[in-house]
């Protein structure tokens, strides 16, 4: 049925949450019929919007942010779509680098609900729908789509890709996507298109990425084969594709290692759309010094914040948290059940001298009794906090002047902790 009178964002967010039987529910028909009743194309049509495409387990959310922002330096009207939001639903869906209002939102959701009829979109498919369709209203010249899950039966992949990008293959959502990387890779791979580019940000990629590429006819670009970055000791790097090289290139404005290469697949992908979105090189460089996402080795108020929630995440945290000067480092870690608690727990315990365990709501939330038993049995020892605030009181304390209080684990880790800095700036610094 449809809503009564629906006037707010977060009573249509909480109507969404009603339609579907499943939070989580693949495949391409709903959201495929309800397109099509919108009349949302779903390849580029002359005028039309450019579609890059980036599906990935790590840096989805960085590697699209940073295309929108080169393709904003190079003049072009830009969507940005990624997911989740940390603060603000409205951060999923952009538009010329600015979060698209409630307003604007809830018209295209009114819309959607008017053309879905009696199919039960989930949550994500009607955002999806959304932001495609204030994509086609504001007339973008290039839409920027991170996947959601895995790729094939993501909502996202409803768009054909003019290319798509490819960050890595690890292993998380496995209840969904498939117990090993061949499995999800090959998940993460339908996202490419026969005569489209691929491009491939990964060293050594599961087979099945590359016979999937093979298997739809995608020219495929790889990292180490068909292009690749070397950095420099006072954080320049150059990048090469082909026969084609960049040097002093200016480091990414977001921190980490794992940022480079981020930005290498981006840089191949941007690359590979000149014919129809030109740029030059200065509007890459002008990107990497626009690149800011919330949450990801982001510094507030003193506290490094950062959304690592699976095992290659929480290792590029740790391999950042060592490059840094030796310092007491406390970290307060909240996580989801579904999440590999126990190796991301052994990860983060090295890079540590303290572990906090906070708790999470919501039904796959770890209270903080159960996340200290499941690090217990990895062999971590970690002190239960009764909240956020309780947790970043003691974090400071035991890291003292010098040291460093690092919050991590979840989105919904990052989120609660921005929103106790925000409301307690004096007590956190």
């Amino acid at each position: 049925m449809p809503p009564p009178r629906l006037r707010s964002l977060d009573e249509w967010l909480r109507f969404q949450e009603t339609l579907s039987p499943r939070a989580i529910a693949l495949g391409l028909e709903r959201v495929r019929a309800v397109a099509a009743r919108l009349g949302l194309p779903t390849r580029r049509e002359a005028g039309g919007a450019y579609t890059l495409t980036v599906a990935g387990t790590n840096g989805k959310g960085s590697s699209a942010t940073l295309a929108a922002a080169i393709y904003r330096a190079a003049g072009y009207r830009v969507g940005l779509y990624t997911s989740p939001h940390v603060l603000r639903y409205n951060e999923r869906v952009q538009i010329d680098g600015a979060a698209v209002g409630d307003a604007a939102l809830c018209e295209a959701f009114t819309a959607i609900d008017a053309a879905r009829g009696e199919v039960a979109l989930t949550y994500f498919e009607f955002g999806t729908l959304a932001a495609l369709w204030l994509f086609r209203r504001a007339r973008v010249d290039v839409q920027v789509l991170e996947v959601g899950l895995g790729g094939r039966l993501d909502a996202v992949n409803l768009i054909d890709a003019d290319v798509a990008l490819l960050t890595n293959v690890g292993l998380d959502h496995q209840d969904w996507l498939g117990d090993d990387r061949e499995q999800i890779g090959r998940e993460k791979a339908g996202v490419f298109r026969g005569g489209h580019v691929a491009v491939i940000a990964e060293r050594e990629p599961p087979a099945s990425v590359l016979a999937a590429a093979d298997g739809f006819g995608a020219r495929a670009l790889r990292l180490g084969a068909d292009f690749d970055y070397v950095v420099l000791p006072d954080g320049s790097w150059s990048w090469r594709l082909r026969a084609e090289t960049w040097t002093r290139l200016p480091p990414p404005a977001l921190a980490g290692a794992v940022q480079y290469q981020n930005a290498a697949g981006v840089f191949a992908a941007v690359h590979a759309g000149l014919a129809l979105r030109p740029l030059r090189r200065d509007d890459c460089e002008r990107g990497l010094a626009q690149l800011h996402l919330r949450g990801r080795c982001e510094t507030y108020r003193g506290v490094l914040l950062d959304v690592a929630h699976n095992l290659e995440s929480a290792q590029a945290l740790a391999g950042f948290l060592a490059a840094q000067p030796p310092a007491p480092t406390v970290v307060v870690l909240g996580m989801l059940a579904d999440k590999p608690v126990e190796a991301v727990g052994r990860v983060l315990a090295a890079a540590a001298t303290r572990v906090l365990a906070v708790g999470l709501g919501g039904p796959r939330g770890l209270d903080a009794a159960a996340l200290q038993a499941r690090l217990a049995d990895a062999g971590v020892r970690a002190e239960t906090c009764e909240n956020i605030g309780a947790a970043l009181a003691q974090a400071r304390r035991e890291a003292g002047a010098g040291g460093r209080v690092v919050v991590t684990g979840s989105f919904l880790t990052v989120a609660a902790a921005l929103n106790e800095l925000e409301r307690s700036p004096d007590a956190h610094g």
